[in-house]
């Protein structure tokens, strides 16, 4: 199953929000929207400095993944960002994939 990176960061009422009810329940409300898109969290953490949360979901595909980030987006509280991941036999296979491609001012 496809992987997905999401990297949030939380506004002040995030803040609160997580403050109020505690690290465990934001990703027992994450692993929840993973499953209802098809899907599984595999991890949450969250983490010091300019980002808050790093989450790594498995999803069916681009779209589960689009679902689960415009669902948390929508709220205003958190700003999620996307990362598709590959696996080292997909890079494999596109290294193995003819391109063709000219470079700028070739």
């Amino acid at each position: 199953m496809p992987r997905y990176m999401y990297i949030a960061r939380y506004d002040s009422a995030g803040v609160q929000g997580v403050l109020a009810k505690g690290g465990s329940a934001r990703a027992a409300v994450i692993e929840k929207a993973a499953a209802d898109a098809g899907g599984r969290m595999v991890t949450f953490d969250f983490a010091f400095g300019e980002d808050d949360v790093y989450t790594l979901c498995e999803l069916p595909d681009n779209k589960a993944a689009a679902a689960v980030a415009l669902a948390v987006n929508s709220t205003g509280l958190a700003h999620v960002r996307t990362v598709v991941l590959i696996s080292p036999e997909d890079v494999d296979a596109a290294s193995k994939q003819q391109v063709s491609y000219t470079a700028p001012g070739r």
